[in-house]
């Protein structure tokens, strides 16, 4: 990308995604722009990959051609009352809760695109989801879809499905992480070593996970190969059932979701 990317508040989700564009050699560290009311991030950041850093909301935004909204929901309008988007920008909101109509209120009649990503891209895992305004061409749409494959997967999705993404991929590694929790502890309680115990379920989640990407295979279609009849497989999935495990999950995306919507009318 020829743009310079400026990225305005630089909490861990931004590092992650400068990571990201800086390892998938996206862009070049010279060409991406940072500011954060803490300087000292700010010389964190610079030492840690060699980017540029402004000195205030107006430089940042006069030097970037994609600004990269990435401050925490109650400092909205702190961080952009009365800023000014020039022509021809392309500006993409990180905020959670957030709505593109909201952020027109701040900004005016821009490009926007608001995306929601997860924790996972810290790790170059992620998967985020994207929406955009009128205003946005296919070319502003695609090169926002490459920032975020930097650190993962990326998808464009209508802005009301987003509320829905957030219970699910948003909030998703929280459920997992109790998963994984569950599924060490019953390890331990058949004698297994934590740690033992641990790193067999996450690599468990992980490789699950693999091949329901790299198979392309429904879920269920993998479970049925596992499960041969009589088997220690339909042992435990039958205790699953029976606790109702599937309803718990659906009902906790649910109420992600949910909550996800009341936030943006907060």
């Amino acid at each position: 990308m020829k743009e310079n990317i400026g990225f305005l508040g630089a909490g861990a989700m931004g590092e992650a995604l400068i990571r990201g564009l800086i390892r998938a050699r996206l862009v070049p560290a010279s060409q991406i722009v940072a500011w954060d009311v803490r300087q000292e991030r700010l010389r964190e950041l610079k030492a840690a990959y060699g980017l540029e850093t402004a000195i205030g909301r107006e430089d940042l935004t006069a030097r970037a051609d994609i600004i990269l909204l990435a401050v925490k929901p109650q400092n909205v309008k702190e961080a952009l009352d009365g800023i000014q988007i020039g022509n021809g920008k392309l500006v993409i909101s990180i905020i959670a809760g957030v709505t593109l109509a909201e952020l027109a209120s701040f900004l005016g009649a821009v490009p926007l695109v608001r995306a929601v990503p997860n924790t996972p891209a810290l790790v170059g895992e992620g998967i985020t989801a994207l929406a955009a305004n009128d205003l946005v061409g296919p070319e502003d749409l695609d090169k926002a879809v490459a920032i975020f494959r930097a650190v993962g997967r990326a998808l464009v999705l209508p802005e009301g499905q987003l509320n829905a993404v957030t219970g699910l991929s948003g909030s998703g590694p929280a459920y997992i992480y109790v998963l994984i929790e569950a599924l060490a502890d019953g390890g331990v309680r058949q004698g297994l070593a934590r740690p033992v115990a641990l790193e067999l379920a996450a690599q468990t989640v992980l490789g699950a996970a693999r091949m329901v990407l790299d198979t392309g295979e429904h879920p269920a279609v993998l479970k049925d190969k596992v499960t041969s009849p009589a088997g220690t497989t339909i042992a435990g999935l039958a205790v699953l059932e029976d606790r109702g495990f599937r309803g718990a999950v659906i009902r906790a995306v649910e109420a992600a979701a949910l909550r996800a919507g009341n936030l943006s009318k907060e």
